[in-house]
């Protein structure tokens, strides 16, 4: 493999550190960045995680199809998780928000797509994440994740 410069190195190294965490386990992530309202987020630990349990728009502002639309866009979902999960501290060239934010405990739901794990987790900064984000009213509850999840 050839040797990569700058932004492409680093995006690299994040992709070859993601590492999908199997259902049921717990582990630490600690907030680095933020793409949209139900992730990923990328922990300092490695893992990319899909917030389970919710549904927010895509960065792009649409809907899949097959999963609950809320009415807030993109960016307000983006930022109430940014919000919920630590403080902003810039944007990455590749759009992606730069967060600060405290260590926190997460349980594996397993896979998702793109490489993500699909987590439960709590912040000390905000509680229940999946919660937090209902209760911001920028995502919905996506039934068929959500399952017998409790506030």
């Amino acid at each position: 493999m050839a040797p990569k410069r700058g932004s492409e190195f680093i995006m690299l190294l994040i992709l070859l550190a993601a590492q999908i965490i199997p259902a049921g386990e717990i582990f630490r992530c600690t907030p680095t960045r933020v793409w949209d309202g139900d992730g990923p987020v990328w922990c300092a630990e490695g893992p990319r995680l899909r917030i389970a349990g919710i549904a927010a728009r895509e960065a792009n502002g649409t809907c899949r199809s097959n999963q609950p639309c809320p009415s807030a866009t993109a960016e307000q979902a983006r930022d109430a998780l940014v919000a919920v999960v630590g403080t902003r501290r810039g944007v990455a060239r590749e759009g992606h928000i730069l967060v600060n934010g405290p260590t926190m405990t997460c349980r594996s739901d397993g896979g998702a797509r793109g490489s993500r794990t699909a987590a439960w987790c709590t912040s000390p900064r905000s509680g229940d994440v999946s919660c937090a984000m209902v209760q911001s009213r920028t995502v919905l509850v996506w039934q068929r994740y959500w399952r017998d999840h409790r506030c």
